[in-house]
């Protein structure tokens, strides 16, 4: 990065140990959801697209198959899935007929938001764990956190 004080090994170092502390961050909080979780589990594939779906409503299934690095077919099977459950709504759009529109039910809305709630709930207990220090450092990472994802979204 020009004008960066950073050296390259201090920012390979940096991307190893979030290479594999994000995943596992990730790993420990769908372990604790799905303990305490009182709807059936959703696979994987399932739950992203629903997410990605409430981020973007209307959005169609390339439109989601590209956002999610998967094939548009792959996505329509899951779309089928997630309908079946009653957790995702299709809707054809005027002017092409070929296209649906994807929207979460009421019932998908509910679930992701216990989910992001139980999700909320263990990391601030964690959180509390944390030294002054630790919980400093934290949160002035949370916003290059951010910035990081959506460059990567960007590249992507």
């Amino acid at each position: 990065m020009p004008g960066s004080s950073v050296s390259a090994q201090d920012l390979d170092r940096a991307a190893a140990a979030l290479v594999v502390s994000l995943p596992a961050l990730n790993r420990a909080l769908e372990r604790h959801v799905h303990l305490e979780f009182p709807h059936p589990r959703l696979p994987e594939g399932q739950l992203a697209l629903l997410f990605q779906v409430e981020e973007r409503e209307g959005i169609t299934v390339r439109e989601a198959a590209d956002a999610l690095l998967m094939k548009p077919n792959n996505v329509s099977a899951l779309v089928s899935q997630l309908t079946e459950l009653g957790l995702l709504e299709r809707r054809q759009d005027d002017a092409d007929k070929r296209v649906a529109h994807l929207f979460p039910t009421a019932i998908a809305r509910e679930r992701l938001a216990e989910v992001r709630r139980l999700k909320a709930a263990h990391l601030v207990r964690a959180l509390h764990a944390l030294t002054d220090g630790e919980q400093a450092a934290l949160g002035s990472a949370v916003s290059a956190l951010a910035s990081l994802t959506r460059r990567l979204h960007a590249t992507g």
